[in-house]
């Protein structure tokens, strides 16, 4: 028999992170936890977890049935999300339906830093940036307890920490000219490298819980001047409150973005004399796609420090890019920039755009260990959620992000510059119907011709 944990018994949580036995009711035995034992992979040999409200809205689309079995990431936003709000099951509910579904991993992404999405047009999180207290106490202590209980033992969960955050702190901050008053005043605080540190502290206490550091995509900090501040920036956080290099178990590339797994047609770095890096596609990266991308950063870690058993994940669930506009072979030698444009996979206007894009498909389907130090490709945005609303919407709980408006030039005194965002998009986490079945019609692999579950 297993007893639950009582709500706001800190010290019970701490004996069951540390593994030790727990009381039961007067005159019973100490109850030990079963728990999960470590492993280097914790997607290698386990059954994950099926959001079943998310697979029935997949399954409701035409064609989605052929998907809706694919496990996905549980986004927790809020502190109200913790119990479930808007009629959404909270944390306990899904941990409960993943027993019952016998499945051996659940995916948990946690959102809610204070002064969250510094970087962005506008910011949409609850917590301001000086409510770290609030974020330890309301958000990460009552997820902490939830994740110790010992009916939960068996589970190995993967807790995503804190996307969309420490990156900004590089590329959103003076002197760049991207730089925010937000991003400045969240770096001051302090607010994201304690917030995180302290998450990390916590989570990694449960001997179950496997952390994952988020490092953006390829087209966010595969510049030198970006990527080497990060991977400082990320170790300062897990040092941080309490935090060790050792409770970050890996990391993961493109959580909630659109940058191709593979550039699989240019393969050529030099057309007519002319290096590819200095077109405006590539813009001096050193790096085309995330699986090159991720692989280097995780040997860079390594060597900063981290474990060297950390790992990578890298979500596909929107960079697939299929459909009649994926390039079949190399683009022409004319020249650099016809080579580049016309043979490139990923077809956004611009390597940052990242809201609701239009021309987007599922990329490479949930699997463990699919290249050398890749934990798993992963669908950690669940496909068809919206990134946020194409217009300003008369309600209380998202600021409009221009980034999701279609007709917004981010940069007017230059050429146009789309953000490639559908229109009619609804509110972000709201279901988009009209982008899934794109994701579905663009896939690649297409799903009718790969899928096994």
């Amino acid at each position: 028999m297993r007893f639950p944990l009582r709500v706001g018994s800190l010290s019970t949580a701490v004996a069951i992170a540390l593994g030790l036995a727990v009381a039961g009711p007067a005159g019973a035995s100490p109850v030990t936890p079963q728990w999960s034992p470590r492993v280097d992979n914790p997607y290698v040999g386990a059954r994950a977890y099926v959001n079943p409200e998310w697979s029935a809205r997949a399954a409701a689309e035409p064609g989605g049935a052929a998907v809706a079995g694919q496990p996905t990431g549980v986004w927790l936003t809020s502190v109200a999300s913790i119990a479930g709000a808007n009629g959404r099951m909270g944390l306990r509910a899904h941990l409960d339906e993943a027993l019952r579904q016998g499945a051996d991993l659940v995916q948990l992404v946690l959102w809610n830093l204070p002064g969250r999405d510094c970087g962005w047009l506008s910011t949409n999180g609850e917590l301001g940036v000086g409510e770290l207290s609030r974020y330890q106490r309301e958000f990460i202590d009552p997820i902490a307890r939830v994740l110790a209980d010992p009916a939960y033992a068996r589970l190995r969960i993967v807790t995503v920490v804190e996307p969309n955050s420490l990156p900004f702190l590089v590329t959103h901050v003076l002197p760049r000219p991207d730089s925010t008053p937000a991003c400045e005043q969240v770096k001051a605080a302090g607010s994201y490298t304690e917030g995180i540190g302290y998450a990390l502290a916590r989570l990694g206490a449960i001997r179950n819980v496997y952390n994952y550091l988020d490092i953006g995509h390829h087209g966010s900090i595969g510049w030198d001047d970006n990527r080497l501040p990060t991977l400082r920036l990320l170790a300062k956080a897990a040092t941080s409150a309490g935090s060790r290099l050792t409770d970050v178990h890996g990391f993961i590339a493109n959580t909630a973005d659109y940058s191709a797994l593979r550039e699989e047609f240019i393969v050529k770095t030099v057309i007519v004399g002319q290096h590819i890096r200095q077109t405006r596609w590539v813009d001096w990266n050193p790096f085309l796609d995330e699986l090159s991308f991720a692989g280097h950063f995780r040997a860079e870690a390594v060597a900063a420090g981290f474990p060297s058993g950390v790992g990578v994940l890298i979500d596909t669930s929107r960079n697939g890019w299929g459909g009649p506009n994926r390039p079949t072979a190399p683009g022409p030698e004319t020249n650099v920039e016809t080579y580049v444009e016309t043979g490139r996979i990923d077809r956004r206007a611009r390597i940052y755009n990242w809201c609701n894009q239009v021309g987007t498909g599922l990329g490479e389907r949930p699997v463990a260990a699919p290249a050398q130090g890749v934990d798993a490709y992963v669908w950690m945005k669940p496909p068809g959620e919206s990134d946020g609303a194409s217009v300003p919407l008369p309600i209380g709980d998202e600021n409009f992000n221009r980034m999701c408006d279609p007709t917004y030039d981010g940069r007017p005194t230059s050429t146009f510059d789309p953000t490639g965002a559908w229109s009619d998009a609804p509110p972000a986490g709201a279901w988009h119907s009209a982008q899934f079945r794109e994701l579905l019609r663009n896939a690649h692999p297409p799903v009718n011709q790969v899928f096994s579950g």
